[in-house]
């Protein structure tokens, strides 16, 4: 293993990941500085409280027949899944090759890796292609959500080519797989990926809110 790997896979992953929490906490600092409003209005409804609310409101993303846009595209929302178990997949490697490299010997693991991550990079591609050749798409797209998905890609297709972790003809995909995680990393909290850091925080408040009311989660007849 070169320096460059060596200080790729640790040193610079540390610094990123430190970089990161900061930015977060500073972010959470300043979010919770703003308190909710209280409710105006008794509790309505039956059958449902601000609890109950919560609770399905949390779940509602692992729950495709709650969402009329899942119900109806569903094939969207099957790549949602896999795209973002491909995230999961993706970071897992980057703390699996340092710190716990024996891993890979397993190749239950190695193919579940390759499966996850390999399909996650296929949907960038179809997100790309389908991103720019919308119409819809193209008008609510900014410069950041370009750069994010081909960024993502990228790195999915990097992170592919370092499973499993074999160096023998050259290490420049681990190289390029480590900088870019790095890079990732610092860049995420100032990009819009960072939304998954709100989605807990907007759906308390939500599913509080109408749980409350009444009117969440939905009774259906």
């Amino acid at each position: 293993m070169s320096e460059l790997l060596h200080f790729s896979e640790h040193r610079l992953q540390e610094i990123s990941l430190l970089i990161m929490g900061i930015v977060y906490t500073i972010r959470l600092i300043w979010i919770f500085r703003f308190k909710a409003g209280k409710e105006r209005q008794a509790a309505t409804g039956f059958g449902t409280t601000s609890k109950k609310g919560i609770l399905y409101s949390w779940a509602n993303i692992a729950m495709p027949w709650a969402m009329e846009s899942s119900r109806r595209h569903f094939i969207l929302y099957f790549q949602f899944v896999l795209f973002h178990l491909g995230v999961v997949s993706a970071i897992g490697l980057s703390f699996i090759i340092p710190y716990a490299p024996q891993w890979l010997n397993s190749s239950v693991l190695v193919f579940a890796l390759q499966v996850s991550i390999g399909a996650a990079c296929l949907i960038g591609v179809i997100r790309i292609i389908r991103r720019i050749s919308s119409i819809y798409l193209r008008s609510i797209s900014s410069p950041d959500d370009y750069f994010s998905l081909i960024l993502l890609t990228v790195w999915f297709f990097f992170a592919f080519l370092s499973i499993p972790n074999n160096i023998q003809n050259g290490e420049w995909h681990l190289v390029t797989y480590f900088i870019s995680t790095a890079f990732f990393l610092i860049y995420v909290p100032f990009s819009k990926i960072s939304h998954y850091l709100y989605y807990p925080i907007t759906r308390y408040y939500f599913g509080k809110t109408m749980g409350h009311r009444g009117v969440y989660p939905l009774r259906r007849a």
